[in-house]
């Protein structure tokens, strides 16, 4: 890796180095969302309100999470994912085409990332990949390939508690979403953008009794291939394992 180039991308990702953007220009913006596969079965979620919670204090979930790498056997539920998909990326308001509302910050509103699921132990999921369709609250799936699983914990550098997972979260950035409005300076807003996901994620699980475990090393190129993703339009920047935690922590 070349030296100090964390730095040097800072320098010239600072206001002072922007330029007109393609929104400036009337440039079209990007999709909201990526297009549907119509021959991909669906699974429409859950409302979220239909999963009862007890009154949780958030002072104590900050305390209590923790980052878990060990997990029951014990499944989620379909009624458990949609909650923690709701608190992740789930649309509060959608106006038209130009914007959504979600239920986690996001610069200008840009919403870049979409939302991949390797299920493990769902009710009611067969094992495999999903997409979230956060616009209609469904799962697309993707492929149910039996080794799948081992091929992600393989990317991850060895990191086999995604194969104990019940399900483990990949986001996946795309950053003409981003710098259509902020130029190169929205790939900082992405990485600022998922950490505001991931920690949803976390206090969302912690609310339903599981862990979760954040991932950041992983082997960018073999995620990608594994998705089947040009790096040029859509890369993953984080994943995160999920599970119901065991009786002792």
């Amino acid at each position: 890796m070349e030296k100090d180039s964390g730095r040097k991308f800072m320098e010239k990702t600072k206001h002072k180095n922007m330029g007109v953007s393609d929104q400036q220009m009337h440039l079209p913006q990007p999709p909201l969302s990526w297009p549907v596969e119509s021959i991909n079965p669906k699974i429409t979620l859950p409302h979220p309100e239909r999963l009862v919670l007890d009154s949780v204090d958030i002072r104590a979930l900050i305390s209590q999470r923790s980052s878990q790498r060990e997990y029951a056997d014990k499944p989620l539920t379909l009624a458990e994912l949609s909650h923690l998909l709701w608190c992740t990326q789930g649309v509060k308001m959608v106006y038209g085409e130009q914007m959504t509302l979600r239920t986690v910050p996001s610069a200008g509103a840009r919403h870049a990332f979409e939302t991949v699921l390797l299920v493990n132990r769902i009710e009611e999921l067969e094992p495999g990949l999903y997409r979230y369709l956060a616009l209609d609250h469904q799962l697309e799936l993707i492929s149910t390939l039996q080794d799948i699983a081992e091929r992600f914990a393989a990317a991850c550098f060895g990191q086999r508690f995604i194969m104990r997972s019940a399900v483990t979260f990949v986001w996946v950035a795309v950053p003409y979403r981003m710098t259509w409005r902020y130029q190169e300076r929205g790939y900082r807003y992405l990485h600022l953008d998922v950490g505001h996901v991931c920690q949803n994620l976390y206090l969302a699980a912690e609310a339903i009794g599981a862990g979760v475990c954040a991932v950041a090393a992983f082997d960018d190129d073999a995620l990608n291939a594994l998705l089947c993703l040009d790096p040029e339009e859509a890369f993953v920047i984080y994943l995160a394992a999920v599970g119901k935690k065991t009786a002792l922590r």
